[in-house]
């Protein structure tokens, strides 16, 4: 009677080098609006999903997504992007796709200078429509108070959004909008991108939340106060 026998065949598979990844490359950002901006950009979205730890946030980070990439040491790095459903409490100096399981950015933000600009709107543009699929992208011109989007259409390609009455772009992917507004941030008057709810309210940094909260506190101790006084009378 014939027997089937079942080789197994072992392959030792060398476990893979490390590699040095740089995460900055020690040019400085466009100016002290640049830096801010992105910090308060990051503020933000950190307010508007307060509570949620399934999304990171990052700001002037390398984004690495090839070896060919590293090879040739073609550093990319958005000024402000978002990864929606992944662990957002691991910290990480920059952004490595093959160690997040092949997770690309869900939106990024380019902030425009006229030594970035060309690139922004060309290369970048190209590379995060083709290669990432980052489903939408948008560019702030703070020179000329411009603000672009663009979303990933059917055919795979970047089409423009339009902005509302208030001159916003609507974020499908972060379930706001994103506008220009002068205010003050960190003692820079400026105008900055902002986030904005559906009903138009501005979603708060952390800052403002937490002065929102005394001022509603000042006011309704006010309120009791005066209450009491016509209690009284």
């Amino acid at each position: 009677m014939a027997r089937i026998i079942e080789v197994v065949e072992r392959i030792m598979v060398p476990d893979l080098p490390t590699i040095a990844l740089p995460c900055e490359d020690g040019v400085p950002l466009e100016s002290n609006w640049h830096r801010l901006q992105i910090n308060l950009l990051i503020d933000s979205i950190r307010q508007h999903w307060r509570g949620q730890t399934d999304f990171f946030a990052g700001g002037n980070m390398f984004i690495y997504y090839s070896a060919r990439q590293v090879r040739n040491r073609d550093y990319k790095g958005p000024d402000f992007f978002v990864v929606k459903n992944v662990d957002g409490v691991k910290d990480r100096p920059c952004w490595i796709v093959w160690e997040e399981d092949g997770r690309f950015p869900n939106v990024i933000v380019e902030l425009l200078s006229p030594t970035t600009a060309p690139a922004d709107l060309g290369s970048k543009k190209q590379l995060y429509e083709q290669t990432f699929k980052t489903p939408e992208y948008f560019c702030c011109d703070p020179d000329t108070r411009s603000l672009q989007g663009w979303r990933l259409g059917r055919h795979q390609s970047y089409e423009s959004l339009s902005p509302d009455g208030h001159g916003r772009l609507f974020s499908e992917q972060l379930g706001v909008w994103l506008g220009l507004r002068d205010g003050t941030y960190q003692g820079l008057t400026a105008a900055w991108v902002r986030l904005f709810q559906s009903n138009g309210h501005l979603v708060p940094t952390a800052e403002e939340a937490e002065r929102e909260r005394a001022d509603a506190a000042e006011a309704e101790a006010a309120r009791l106060r005066e209450e009491l006084e016509r209690l009284k009378g």
